[in-house]
């Protein structure tokens, strides 16, 4: 996607109609400023200056710089990523994969494109969750209690079709996100400058998640 596209996206998530000019150049200058420099490192006057307005502008539109973050992070989680994440999952459960590793490819594969499209926000809500909680609580109810309660329905699927052993749903799940987070984090966010074969990093971690690393005997 590139850059004008994902503008484009990105004011239909915040309701563009209802925004000035100087609104939308602020909010693009937000989110890579959070982005490049986390919240506590961005400062307003940088911002400011990046979206070509007086800092007093920012002041007009938005009252704290939390304020301004939270007008990029919250429309995002609530009508982008947990919508995103819950329908993708329901589509992978409709379509009724014959197998627990074939699931686990599509949704790989799934998280890597969306990433792609839209990682400098998702990067400003992973980086600033942990500090405000406000983000938690949107995390808590979009992903926890929608998202996990799908991700719930597919392990048992595959359980009663005999496709993965008897341990609790939740230690799969863990097991499962951990493995795919992990990789996500390493391929968006601690070294994308690698060169990556894709297809095969994403076979060894379905391999990973179903095999673990021991020897076969």
């Amino acid at each position: 996607m590139n850059v004008e596209q994902w503008k484009e996206e990105f004011f239909l998530i915040l309701d563009e109609d209802k925004m000035t000019q100087k609104q939308k150049q602020i909010l693009l200058a937000a989110v890579e400023v959070f982005a490049e420099k986390g919240y506590a490192g961005a400062s307003t006057a940088e911002i400011a200056k990046r979206a070509e307005v007086a800092e007093g502008t920012i002041f007009r539109h938005y009252r704290t710089k939390k304020e301004l973050l939270l007008s990029i992070v919250a429309p995002v989680m609530a009508k982008l990523v947990a919508p995103f994440l819950i329908e993708d999952i329901r589509k992978i459960l409709d379509k009724d994969f014959p197998s627990y590793e074939t699931f686990l490819r599509a949704l790989i594969i799934n998280r890597m494109e969306f990433l792609r499209r839209h990682f400098s926000v998702v990067k400003i809500f992973m980086q600033e969750i942990p500090f405000h909680d406000e983000l938690k609580e949107n995390f808590r109810h979009y992903v926890i209690e929608n998202v996990l309660t799908r991700f719930k329905q597919i392990v048992e699927h595959f359980q009663e079709r005999g496709e993965l052993i008897e341990l609790p749903v939740m230690a799969i799940i863990r097991h499962t996100a951990t493995s795919i987070g992990g990789l996500l984090i390493a391929r968006f966010l601690i070294i994308p400058e690698e060169e990556w074969e894709e297809d095969r990093v994403i076979e060894e971690t379905v391999q990973m998640i179903l095999y673990g690393i021991k020897a076969k005997g």
